[in-house]
C-alpha cells in the first residue's frame, strides 16, 4: 500500500437523481447523496461527514431512512450487480449494518427502497423489464414476498399504515378541495394490500383520468406530514395540502416557489425547476426539497403559517451548486480560492478554507476551459464562442478583454502570471497578461490539444493531445524541444515533475507513462481501470490520478511497479480535472457528476504534508472607482443619517434628562416629607416602647415570684411520690428473680426432649433418602426416553404451528387492518384534541403570566394599603380636629345666618341704586370705546405722517447740499467777474492813456510793451491756469468725498428711521397693553364701587337700627351718601384716570422728541393727539 493517504474533507454537488436523495437524521442533521458517497451534513455547524459507498461501485440509486431514524438504505450496482447497503446511522463512523446481494428472482438494479413503519422490514422496488415489489425482513436477510407491480418506473413511499405506494398524477386543479384521495394519510392514490396477506397481486386503485391530464401539471414529488401532505404541481411550485374534516378530503393551504435566480443568464427561466425530493423534518418545522438542476432549498414551516396572504418562496439550503458536468478547474497561491467552469454555463469562485461559495456568474454561453490568475484577482474563462479575461470584483465577475479563440478547450497561467496559454483545436495560442498581444502560436499536434502545463520557471510548455503525441515547447524560440508519440493512446491529461526533468502522462491504454528526453522510461498499469487525470504534488513526492470509475488513486514517486497505491471512492462519473494547492495540503476533484471534492492530503502515519514556506493568503479585493464612489457616497449619507440620528437622541436624552431630574425632584421632596414624618413616628414609637419596656420588665418580676413558689410546692409533692415508687419497685424485683428460676427449670427439660426427637427424624430421613435416590435414577432414564420422544413430537407441532402462525396472522392483519382504520379515525379526534390541549396550554401559561403579575401587583397594592391606612389613621385625627373646627365654624354660620337675614331685607334698596349706576357706567362705557377708536385711527394717523416727514426731511437735505453748492460756484464767478470787469477798466485807462502818444512811435511802442509786461505775463497765465485746474481737482474731490459721506448719512438714517419706527410700534404696544390696563383697572373700579356702595347701603341700614336701638350712638351722614355724591365720585374717578393718561401720553412724546433730535429730525407734528386731549377732556366731563 501507498505512504500517501487522502481524506475526503467537503464535497460541493448533490446528486438528485437519486430516488429519496435527501432525508433528515435528526432535527440538524440532514442525509443526501454527492459523488459516491452519501453525507451526513450539519444545517447549523455546517460541517459534513461520509459515509463512503461500497467498493467498485458504479454509483448509487436509491436511498431510504428507516422510520426510527437508526439505519439508513443504500441501493447500488456493484461490478454489475445490484445491492443494498444497510448502515447504522448512530455508531461513528457509520457501520454496515447488512449487505442484500444474494436474490432468488431476476433483477437489474433497484430503483427505489422504503422501511416498513417498526423498521424491520424492507420494500424495494426493481427497473424494468421486471417491475417487481420485494420484501424482506432484512435483519434475519429472509425473502418474504415478490410482487409483480408495473407501476411506470415511478418510486415507492411508505405511509403510517404499511402500505406501499407509487407517485401520482394530480386529477383535479390545485385549488379545488381534494377528495379521497390521499385515504388514511397516505401518499398516492395507487395502494398495495398487506404484505402478510396470501393473495398478493399487482391490482392498483386509481381514478378515471379524462382529458384535463395532458394540460395539469406532473406531480413528480410527495410527503406527507401530520396536518396534510405536500406535493410538486409543475415546476418549480409546491402545494401544502390539509385535512378537511368534511368527507376526509383535503383542501390547498399554501403556495410555495422556488425564487428566481437574478444571477441567472435568463433569471424569468431559473425557478422552472422539477421537484425530485422531499421531506419534512422530524418536527414538521423545515421542508427541504431537491430539484433536478442539482439544488437543495428550504422552506421554513412557521412563516407559511404566520403569512399565508403573502406569497411563500423557498431559499437555498447553503449556495446554488453545479447542475451539469464540471469541465474546468483550476486554483491559485495568494488565496484559498478554486475556480470552476460548467455545461451549466456558469463560472464559480469557491474558498476552499471556509468552504463558501464567493462568486459565481451564469452566461449565454457554455464554459468549457477555466484558469485562475495566482493572485487571485483574474480569471481567464474559453466558451464555445470566445476567450475572455475577466477582472474577480468583490460582488461581481466582470469581463475585461475578449479574445477571438472559439470553443476553447483548455487555457491555464502561467506560474509567473504574466503570460496565458490558450488551445484552439490543435493550436496553443499564447497572449501577455499585460499587453494582451498574441505572442506566439505553437502549431504542431494533429489532433486536439487535451492538457496544457507550464514549467515552474515559465519557459517550457508541456502539450499532449488525442493524437497521441506530448511535446515540450521552448518559449524563447517558440518550436519543440522534446516530443513523444505514441498513436496508438489518446492521451487525456499530462503533469511535470517540479524540476522539469520528467513528464507524466494518462490516456486511453490504461497505462500511466513517464517520460523523459522524448522516450518513455516507464509504464505503470492501472489494472483494467482508464486513467482521465493526473496531477503531481509542488514537493515532487506524491502522485494523483483520477480513473472512468470516479476513484482517485494516490501514490509515491518513485512510481511503484506493483500495485502499491490506495483508492478511494470519490465521484459518481468520470474525473475531468484535479489540482493540487500550493502548499500540498489539499486535492480537488470535479467529475461529470456536478461535485467538486476537496480532500486533506495526509502521509501513512496521519501527518500532514506541511508548507515549505509559511505565507498568509491575500486578503485583498478588486473594486471599480464608480463601485466605490458609490459606497463612499452611501457612507456619507449613512453618516450624516447618524450624526443626524445622534443629534435627536441627544436631544430626546437631554429632554428625558430635563423630565426626570423634575421627577426627582419632585421624589426627593417628597420622600424628604416622609422621612419627616417617620421620623416623628419614630420618635413616638420609642417612647411608647420605652413605656412597655417598663410594664413587662414589672410583670416578669411578678411572673420569676409565682414560678419560684410553684416549683417549692412540686418538690415537695414528687419527694413524697418517689418514695412509694421506690417500695413497689423492690417488691417487683423479687418477684422476677422467682420466675426467671421456674423457666430455667422448664427450658433443661425441653433441652432433652429435643435431642431425642433429632435422633429418631435422622434415621428416618437417611432411609428415605436411600429409597429417593434409587428412583431419581429410574426418573433420569425415563427422562432421556422422554426428551427423544419430545423432540420428535416438537418437530411436528412447530410444523403444525408455522401453519397455525400463518393463519393466524392472516386474521390478526385483517383485525389490524380494522384497527388501523378505527386508530386512523381516533388520530383525527386526537389531532383537534391536541390542537385544543395546544391553545389550552398557552391559555393557561397566559393565564399563569397574568397572575404572576397581578401577584406582583397585590404585593405593591398592599404596601399601598398599609402606608394608605396610616395615612388614613393620621386622616381620622385631622378629621376630628376639623370636625370641632366645623362645629365652631356652625356657629358663626348660624350667627352669619341671622346677619344674612337681616341683610336681604335691605337687597331692593341695594337693587334700586344698582341700575341707576348702571344707568351711568353705559355711556361712560360707549364714550370708551369711541375714543379707542379714535386713538387707533390717530397712531394710524401719526404712523404716515411720520413716513411723509421722514422722506419729506431726506429730500430737503439733499436739496440744501446741491443749493449750498451751487451757491459757492455763483460766489466764485461773482468774484472772477467782478476782478474781470476791475482789470478791463484799467486796461482800459492805460490803453486810453497810451492812445495819447499814437504820434509819437517810439513811446507808443513803450507803452504798448509796458502794458503787455504788465497784462499779459506768462508765468501769470500759467499760474491762473494751475491755479484753476488744482482748484478744479480739490473741488471734484471735496465733492465725492461729501456724496460719500452723504450716502453713508443716508444709510444711517434709514437705520435710525427704521430702529425709530420699531420704537413707535413698541410704543404703540405699549400704549394698547396700557390701555388694557386701564380697561382691567375700570373693570376693579367698578367692582370696588358696587363692593362700597353695598357697604355704604349696609353701613347705613345698621345706623339707622342703631339709632332706633341704641340712643346713645349717633350715626354719621357722611357714610351714608347720596346717589348725587356717588355721582361726582365716579366723575373725579374718570376724570383722574384721563389726566393719568395725558400724562404718559406727554412722556411719550417727549421721549420721540428726543429720540428726532438725536437723529437730527423735526419734531412730530402733534395735530391729531391734542383734538384726542380736547376730545377726551369733552368726553370726561358729565
Amino acid at each position: 500500500m501507498s505512504v500517501i493517504v487522502a481524506q475526503p474533507l467537503h464535497v460541493f454537488g448533490l446528486r438528485s437523481r437519486v430516488a429519496n436523495c435527501v432525508c433528515y437524521f435528526d432535527e440538524q442533521i440532514i442525509i443526501y447523496p454527492s459523488g459516491n458517497s452519501c453525507l451526513k451534513y450539519h444545517l447549523e455547524q455546517r460541517w459534513q461527514k461520509f459515509i463512503p459507498g461500497s467498493e467498485k461501485s458504479q454509483g448509487m440509486l436509491a436511498l431510504a431512512m428507516s422510520p426510527n431514524r437508526r439505519y439508513l438504505a443504500i441501493s447500488e450496482i456493484v461490478q454489475e450487480k445490484p445491492t443494498i447497503t444497510i448502515y447504522e446511522l448512530p455508531s461513528v463512523p457509520c457501520k454496515k449494518r447488512k449487505v442484500l446481494s444474494v436474490f432468488d428472482f431476476p433483477v437489474q438494479e433497484f430503483i427505489s427502497l422504503a422501511f416498513s413503519p417498526d423498521s424491520k422490514y424492507l420494500v424495494a422496488q426493481t427497473g424494468p423489464p421486471e417491475s417487481n415489489l420485494a420484501y424482506w425482513m432484512w435483519e434475519k436477510q429472509r425473502m418474504m414476498a415478490v410482487v409483480k407491480a408495473d407501476v411506470q418506473n415511478n418510486p415507492v413511499y411508505q405511509s403510517g399504515d404499511q402500505r406501499w405506494e407509487t407517485s401520482i398524477e394530480c386529477k383535479e386543479p390545485p385549488s379545488e378541495v381534494v377528495k379521497d384521495k390521499v385515504p388514511h394519510e397516505s401518499e398516492s392514490l395507487f395502494e398495495f394490500p398487506t404484505t402478510g396477506s396470501p393473495d398478493l397481486s399487482s391490482e392498483m386503485l386509481s381514478e378515471a383520468v379524462g382529458q384535463q391530464q395532458a394540460t395539469l401539471p406532473q406531480v413528480s414529488a410527495i410527503a406527507a406530514y401530520s396536518k396534510g401532505f405536500a406535493c410538486s404541481a409543475g415546476p418549480g411550485v409546491v402545494l401544502l395540502f390539509e385535512k378537511t374534516e368534511e368527507r376526509e378530503g383535503y383542501r390547498e393551504n399554501r403556495e410555495i416557489r422556488i425564487p428566481q435566480d437574478q444571477r441567472s443568464s435568463d433569471p424569468n427561466q431559473s425557478d422552472k425547476q422539477d421537484v425530485t425530493c422531499m421531506c419534512f423534518s422530524p418536527s414538521e418545522e423545515t421542508l427541504l426539497i431537491s430539484t433536478s438542476k442539482n439544488q437543495l432549498y428550504i422552506f421554513t414551516m412557521s412563516s407559511s403559517d404566520i403569512i399565508k396572504a403573502e406569497p411563500a418562496h423557498f431559499e437555498y439550503l447553503n449556495f446554488p451548486l453545479h447542475s451539469a458536468a464540471i469541465t474546468g478547474l483550476d486554483t491559485c497561491i495568494r488565496k484559498p480560492l478554486v475556480a470552476t467552469c460548467s455545461l451549466d454555463r456558469s463560472v464559480r469562485i469557491w474558498n476552499y478554507e471556509t468552504n463558501t461559495l464567493d462568486l459565481y456568474k451564469e452566461y449565454q454561453e457554455e464554459a468549457y476551459a477555466i484558469s485562475l490568475h495566482p493572485t487571485g484577482h483574474y480569471v481567464l474563462v474559453g466558451f464555445s464562442d470566445k476567450l475572455r479575461l475577466m477582472n474577480l470584483l468583490i460582488d461581481d465577475i466582470r469581463t475585461f478583454k475578449d479574445f477571438t479563440v472559439r470553443g476553447c478547450r483548455e487555457c491555464t497561467f502561467s506560474n509567473g502570471g504574466h503570460l496565458f496559454a490558450a488551445v484552439n483545436g490543435n493550436v496553443i495560442h499564447i497572449y501577455s497578461t499585460t499587453s494582451f498581444e498574441n505572442v506566439n502560436n505553437l502549431k504542431g499536434h494533429n489532433g486536439k490539444v487535451r492538457s496544457v502545463i507550464w514549467s515552474g520557471d515559465d519557459n517550457k510548455l508541456i502539450s499532449c493531445g488525442t493524437d497521441g503525441a506530448v511535446y515540450e515547447w521552448s518559449l524563447l524560440t517558440g518550436k519543440r524541444d522534446t516530443e513523444c508519440v505514441l498513436k496508438t493512446c489518446s492521451y487525456s491529461s499530462v503533469a511535470m515533475s517540479p524540476d522539469a526533468k520528467i513528464i507524466f502522462a494518462v490516456g486511453s491504454d490504461q497505462t500511466l507513462k513517464e517520460i523523459s528526453d522524448s522516450s518513455i522510461l516507464r509504464e505503470v498499469p492501472s489494472f483494467d481501470v482508464t486513467y482521465t487525470a493526473i496531477v503531481v504534488s509542488h514537493s515532487g513526492r506524491m502522485v494523483f490520478t483520477g480513473t472512468s470509475m470516479g476513484t482517485i488513486r494516490s501514490m509515491k514517486y518513485p512510481l511503484p511497479v506493483h500495485k502499491e497505491f490506495n483508492e478511494y471512492q470519490a465521484h459518481a462519473g468520470p474525473i475531468t480535472k484535479m489540482s493540487i494547492t500550493s502548499d500540498d495540503q489539499f486535492l480537488l476533484t470535479i467529475s461529470e457528476d456536478g461535485c467538486l471534492l476537496i480532500w486533506k492530503v495526509y502521509d501513512k502515519e496521519g501527518r500532514g504534508l506541511k508548507r515549505e514556506k509559511e505565507v498568509g493568503y491575500a486578503e485583498e479585493v478588486l473594486i471599480t472607482k464608480t463601485d466605490m464612489e458609490e459606497k463612499t457616497q452611501v457612507m456619507l449619507e449613512l453618516k450624516t443619517r447618524v450624526e443626524e440620528l445622534k443629534m435627536e437622541n441627544e436631544y430626546q436624552l437631554r429632554l428625558k434628562d430635563m423630565n426626570y431630574n423634575e421627577k426627582m425632584k419632585e421624589l426627593t421632596e417628597k420622600f424628604i416629607q416622609e422621612m419627616e414624618s417617620l421620623k416623628t413616628k419614630n420618635q413616638v414609637l420609642k417612647a411608647e416602647k420605652e413605656k412597655q419596656e417598663l410594664q413587662y420588665q414589672e410583670q416578669l418580676s411578678e411572673q420569676m415570684e409565682k414560678q419560684s413558689r410553684e416549683v417549692q410546692d412540686l418538690e415537695s409533692v414528687n419527694n413524697q411520690k418517689l418514695l412509694l415508687e421506690y417500695e413497689k419497685y423492690q417488691e417487683l424485683q423479687v418477684k422476677s428473680q422467682r420466675m426467671q428460676e421456674e423457666y430455667e427449670k422448664q427450658l433443661h427439660d425441653m433441652e432433652e426432649t429435643k435431642n431425642q426427637a433429632l435422633e429418631e427424624l435422622t434415621e428416618y430421613y437417611e432411609a428415605k433418602l436411600h429409597e429417593k435416590t434409587t428412583l431419581l435414577e429410574e426418573a433420569q432414564d425415563d427422562a432421556r426416553q422422554q426428551l427423544r420422544e419430545f423432540e420428535e413430537t416438537k418437530k411436528q407441532i412447530e410444523e403444525d404451528e408455522d401453519r397455525e402462525i400463518q393463519e393466524i396472522k392472516i386474521k390478526y392483519e385483517r383485525r389490524l387492518r380494522e384497527e388501523r382504520e378505527s386508530n386512523l379515525r381516533l388520530k383525527g379526534e386526537t389531532g383537534i384534541m391536541r390542537k385544543k390541549f395546544s391553545s389550552l396550554q398557552k391559555e393557561i401559561e397566559e393565564r399563569s403570566t397574568d397572575i404572576e403579575t397581578m401577584r406582583m401587583e397585590q404585593q405593591k397594592l398592599q404596601g399601598i394599603i398599609k402606608s394608605l391606612e396610616k395615612d388614613i389613621l393620621g386622616l381620622k385625627r385631622e378629621i376630628q380636629e376639623r370636625d370641632e373646627t366645623i362645629q365652631d365654624k356652625e356657629k358663626r354660620i348660624y350667627d352669619l345666618k341671622k346677619k344674612n337675614q337681616e341683610l336681604e331685607k335691605f337687597k331692593f334698596v341695594l337693587d334700586y341704586k344698582i341700575k341707576e349706576l348702571k344707568k351711568q357706567i353705559e355711556p361712560r362705557e360707549n364714550d370708551i370705546k369711541v375714543m379707542k377708536e379714535q386713538i387707533q385711527e390717530m397712531e394710524g394717523e401719526l404712523e404716515r405722517f411720520h413716513k411723509q416727514n421722514m422722506q419729506l426731511e431726506l429730500n430737503i437735505t439733499e436739496l440744501r447740499q446741491k443749493l449750498k453748492a451751487t451757491d459757492r460756484e455763483m460766489h466764485k464767478e461773482q468774484q472772477k467777474e467782478r476782478d474781470m470787469e476791475a482789470l478791463v477798466k484799467r486796461f482800459k485807462t492805460d490803453l486810453h492813456n497810451c492812445v495819447g502818444f499814437i504820434q509819437d512811435p517810439k513811446k507808443l511802442k513803450e507803452r504798448v510793451r509796458e502794458l503787455y509786461n504788465k497784462y499779459v505775463q506768462q508765468a501769470d497765465m500759467v499760474e491762473i491756469v494751475g491755479v484753476d485746474t488744482d482748484l478744479q481737482q480739490e473741488y471734484t474731490r471735496q465733492r465725492e468725498h461729501l456724496e460719500r459721506n452723504l450716502a453713508t448719512l443716508k444709510k444711517k438714517v434709514v437705520k435710525e428711521s427704521e430702529i425709530h419706527r420699531a420704537d413707535n410700534v413698541r410704543i404703540m404696544q405699549e400704549n394698547v397693553s396700557l390701555i388694557k390696563e386701564i380697561n382691567e383697572l375700570r373693570r376693579e373700579l367698578k367692582v370696588t364701587r358696587t363692593q362700597v356702595h353695598d357697604l355704604q347701603s349696609a353701613l347705613g341700614l345698621n345706623r339707622k337700627n342703631k339709632k332706633q336701638g341704641i340712643p346713645d350712638t349717633v350715626p354719621s351722614r357722611e357714610l351714608l351718601p347720596s346717589p348725587n355724591v356717588l355721582r361726582l365720585n365716579v366723575g373725579e374717578e374718570t376724570e383722574r384716570i384721563i389726566e393719568m393718561q395725558r400724562l404718559e401720553i406727554k412722556c411719550l412724546r417727549d421721549q420721540t422728541q428726543g429720540q428726532e433730535q438725536v437723529l437730527a429730525l423735526p419734531p412730530l407734528s402733534g395735530g391729531t393727539l391734542p383734538k384726542l386731549e380736547i376730545e377726551r377732556s369733552h368726553g370726561g366731563q358729565p
